[in-house]
């Protein structure tokens, strides 16, 4: 049984007790995101907990996760296995892009749920204090469920003129990365931002949060700033905008799903004593 999570973990005993091998696989502390309660967090580090005494083998999608298992619970086998990203065929199209009233290679992208951690606010405000740069800044996602912040930064995003996608899927996602100049991840909280993997995918310059879920080995010293820093945020976007950086080039063979399947196959094999 391959079981993903801090909550769906504290199955792993379970299925011990019927006779089942179990991988775990830590997708990141997600009791540190904003949104859960105080009982919810205490349940799910007893998910971490209990997933990572109980499981077999357990998988960790980032270096950073598997210190934390190091240090918490002295589980010293973990298997580092990435997430991964397809490499997309690119839009060839701008009819989506235009109904929005954007220009390719004008726009600033971020891509996310609208939830506090995310940190779109602070990217508003950023951008916000460039002035009239010639971009616009596009969010392109929604909440879940509706609460005071999504309906908050709405207000905000609207107040500044910044381009509100909604949840979008297939072409119209195709085209809001194809043609962009910018990606930005704001992000206070992260496990392995797939947001960032498809953006690089589509050779984007970047400017992420320097929390450690986004330090990625083929990302540089001058792709991040300091998270929660809109100043600094600022400065980062002024200066990549006045010397856009279009069709980057990113090493992203150890995101190769093919590549992840092999990893977990092994995986599975050490799990059943093979």
């Amino acid at each position: 049984v391959h079981v993903h999570a801090d909550g769906p973990s504290m199955m792993a005993p379970i299925c011990r007790l019927l006779g089942m091998k179990v991988v775990m696989t830590n997708h990141g502390p997600e009791y540190d995101r904003k949104k859960w309660g105080k009982l919810a967090k205490i349940v799910l580090k007893f998910g971490e907990y209990i997933g990572t005494k109980f499981s077999n083998q357990v998988i960790v999608i980032a270096q950073f996760i598997n210190n934390i298992l190091v240090e918490k619970y002295n589980r010293t086998d973990a298997n580092l296995i990435f997430n991964g990203v397809e490499t997309p065929t690119k839009s060839t199209s701008t009819d989506y892009i235009e109904q929005l009233g954007l220009k390719p290679q004008k726009y600033v992208l971020a891509v996310g749920r609208f939830v506090e951690e995310k940190a779109f606010h602070d990217l508003i405000e950023a951008f916000a204090s460039l002035g009239d740069t010639g971009y616009k800044l596009v969010l392109a996602g929604d909440a879940d469920h509706e609460d005071e912040y999504s309906i908050r930064l709405k207000d905000i995003a609207k107040k500044h003129h910044v381009v509100l996608t909604g949840f979008i899927r297939g072409e119209k996602l195709n085209q809001i990365y194809t043609h962009a100049a910018l990606f930005c991840l704001p992000s206070y909280h992260e496990g392995l931002p797939i947001s960032l993997l498809e953006a690089m995918s589509y050779n984007l310059d970047v400017a992420v949060s320097d929390i450690e879920a986004n330090r990625l080995s083929c990302l540089n010293v001058n792709d991040f700033f300091k998270t929660g820093n809109t100043e600094q945020l600022s400065q980062l976007l002024k200066k990549k905008l006045s010397a856009p950086h279009l069709n980057r080039v990113y090493d992203l063979s150890l995101y190769n799903w093919d590549h992840i399947a092999r990893q977990v196959v092994e995986v599975y094999k050490k799990a059943l004593g093979q």
